[in-house]
């Protein structure tokens, strides 16, 4: 490694000399002073904002005293920034920042990401007492309370949100002190952003009528937040220290920023369309701590501008070494990195108070009721968070529409990346097969109408029709995608980086080749996969908690598809990865698969017990008049749609099996014309001298 890309040795204290030890021991101070710095102005900011919005005023009903009332948007306020500086500093430990010679920067960010863990999970914990004195209307400390508490410590929906994150939150805290390495805080990255989720079905979230929405904007917003403010924390408290890696380390954050300013903005439209009426912005409490926090969110679009097109220009500038024109004292990179300093701590504190102002709006209530009494008096509205759907009808397949955000987020994403990939490699002249950006594209679009249309919309109500879903899902897109070889794509266009950090293209290469994909990507444990999961999925608490709950149902839909997908991929993928067995013993799998997949139908077809009764019957559907009727139906469907992808499956693995013998082929002929057919000489060699010496 080259002195240029060493990192500055650190001041060495000498009798002579003390002020290095000095400003060694304030550049190790200087982190933990920032961290409470924001930690107070957020905590400040969200206490001032509650007493505006009348979120601490006494109850009339229930109250749980004043303690109760003013320490809740406090410790909400640790709750965030345990999980801003937590998510932060794994990220830019992770993804941004370059590792030189010695590993202290990995070594800061990951105390920093230790201890902003541990706030997060014990503030969480510290929030669920809090939450549940305000929802029983009792002080803590009274008589009986602590009895209460554990007795509904896990049975109470909200109390075991916040549980669940602190739990989260301290196994993030654990596996940052136990592994300080680049792979380490990566891992320990992707538990954090988990953790961030069951904070989104708290709050108001969690009695909204359109409850999926809400908890996906909420989420979303807390994702967005928490990788943009993070980011920049993270990247401020090694600012002293990045030396020349400034600019590539600003260059990554600007992108990951502009990316999380865009989820956090459209989240929160979304969050305040379905909380606030366009008359309510003015005269209610919510509103005008909604205004408040959009005019900020605009200012620091403008400072994250400012910062991409004068900070990262001027580094970049002064890197490639052309800032010989001097304006003022010091060089380029000097006047760069103060400009950053700057605008990063005014950025800081904006983002300090927008976070404490968002404290606040979820102690305040609501313009727009959360639940009208009509869809209070609705049963479906109350397992599945819709109104029950008018009768099925054949128009139904084309007007019945939800949309379910995340999803089509999703989709959206990944037909714009493909898209991305395609035009960058027809710019560069390679070659692609035509048909695999049509499939691509299909492949998501008949998703997005599954997961937005009338599969879904009658599928939270319907055996049937949840049977339809589940089935495209499983065993129609992946045909369409899996063709499409996303990662050799991603492979040829994402650009690898040489500097230890890992980025897109290092993040999917080590999944696609970790011992972890080798083993779920073997053709009998994707084939066990595919099946067993069709079994305990049915024939367990599973389907009433995907029907019942958003996180169930999210979780539904995402291990049907990646299940498909894995089975198409072991048996027929262009994609590397996974274990390639011989296309003879890969039918054997896909029909010995797809024949368990049939009994599993005609079970179901001459079944007479009814899944999941309490739910169904429940609903009470007027127009669904025999139940076990309806479920063997499902079975139908199952049988019926397992039969066209044998004959598709089975084409596919013969045509990749064709074209592994045409690619071998062509292989030999290049080798053959590189070594001017070596193989074939020594082989002929060897029949002569075996003709000159016959045995015996």
């Amino acid at each position: 490694m080259s002195e240029s890309q060493q990192s500055p040795p650190r001041p060495t204290a000498s009798p002579e000399n003390p002020a290095p030890a000095v400003q060694e021991s304030a550049r190790q101070r200087a982190p933990w002073a920032a961290l409470g710095a924001i930690a107070l102005l957020m905590a400040v900011t969200a206490v001032g904002a509650s007493w505006l919005s009348g979120a601490t005023r006494q109850l009339l009903l229930v109250d749980a005293g004043a303690f109760v009332r003013w320490a809740l948007p406090v410790v909400r306020a640790l709750v965030m920034t345990g999980m801003v500086t937590t998510v932060g500093a794994l990220g830019v430990a992770a993804f941004v920042v370059p590792e030189r010679r010695s590993t202290h920067r990995l070594a800061l960010l990951g105390r920093v990401a230790l201890v902003g863990s541990l706030l997060w999970g014990l503030a969480s914990w510290v929030l669920a007492v809090l939450t549940f004195s305000e929802v029983l209307g009792t002080p803590i400390g009274a008589e009986g309370f602590w009895q209460q508490y554990f007795a509904f410590w896990w049975d109470l929906g909200l109390l075991v949100q916040f549980q669940l994150t602190g739990i989260l939150a301290l196994v993030v805290a654990a596996l940052c002190a136990w592994s300080t390495g680049r792979s380490g805080l990566h891992w320990a990255f992707w538990l954090a952003i988990g953790a961030t989720l069951p904070l989104a079905f708290t709050g108001h979230s969690g009695g909204s009528l359109d409850h999926d929405a809400a908890v996906n904007g909420y989420g979303g917003h807390l994702i967005g937040v928490a990788v943009w403010v993070g980011g920049l924390l993270g990247l401020a408290l090694l600012w002293s220290g990045l030396g020349q890696d400034r600019a590539v380390a600003v260059r990554r954050y600007s992108v990951v920023a502009l990316c999380a300013f865009v989820v956090t903005g459209l989240s929160g439209v979304l969050n305040a369309s379905l909380r606030v009426g366009w008359g309510d912005l003015l005269t209610t409490a919510y509103g005008q701590l909604l205004l408040a926090k959009v005019g900020l969110l605009v200012v620091l679009g403008v400072f994250g501008a400012v910062m991409r097109r004068q900070v990262v220009a001027r580094l970049e500038q002064a890197e490639r070494g052309a800032g010989a024109t001097e304006v003022g004292e010091g060089p380029a990179a000097e006047r760069a990195g103060g400009l950053f300093a700057r605008l990063a701590t005014l950025e800081l504190l904006v983002m300090a108070v927008a976070a404490g102002l968002g404290s606040a709006l979820a102690r305040t209530p609501t313009p727009v009721p959360e639940l009208t009494g009509e869809a209070i008096g609705d049963p479906a509205v109350a397992l599945t968070g819709y109104p029950r759907p008018p009768a099925l009808t054949a128009s139904s397949w084309f007007t019945a529409w939800q949309v379910e955000w995340l999803f089509t987020t999703i989709g959206v994403v990944a037909i714009a990346l493909y898209t991305w990939g395609w035009l960058r490699l027809r710019r560069r002249g390679d070659a692609w097969p035509w048909y695999r950006l049509p499939l691509w594209v299909f492949g998501w679009l008949l998703f997005l109408y599954v997961v937005n249309g009338a599969p879904t919309v009658y599928g939270r109500v319907m055996f049937s029709m949840h049977m339809v879903m589940h089935m495209t899902l499983m065993m129609a897109i992946p045909f369409f995608l899996v063709p499409a070889a996303p990662v050799t794509l991603a492979m040829r266009t994402l650009p690898a980086r040489k500097d230890r950090t890992i980025g897109p293209r290092e993040w999917l290469l080590g999944i696609v080749h970790s011992r972890y994909a080798q083993f779920i990507g073997h053709p009998v444990v994707a084939a066990l996969l595919f099946f067993v999961s069709l079994v305990v999925f049915y024939w367990s608490p599973a389907l009433e908690i995907a029907l019942t709950t958003h996180g169930g149902h999210v979780a539904m839909v995402a291990h049907f598809l990646l299940v498909g997908y894995l089975f198409v991929w072991t048996l027929a993928g262009p994609d590397p990865g996974g274990v390639k067995w011989p296309a003879p013993l890969r039918l054997v799998v896909m029909l010995a698969t797809l024949a368990g997949h049939a009994f599993f139908g005609v079970a179901m077809m001459m079944g007479t017990y009814l899944l999941a009764p309490d739910f169904f019957q429940t609903i009470d559907l007027p127009y669904v008049k025999d139940l076990v009727a309806d479920q063997q139906l499902g079975g139908g469907i199952a049988w019926g749609i397992g039969e066209l992808p044998v004959v598709v499956l089975a084409i596919m693995v013969g045509l990749e099996w064709s074209n592994s013998d045409e690619r071998e082929s062509r292989r030999y002929d290049r080798k053959a014309a590189r070594d001017e057919d070596a193989e074939l000489r020594a082989y002929n060699e060897q029949l002569s001298r075996m003709g000159r010496n016959p045995r015996p």
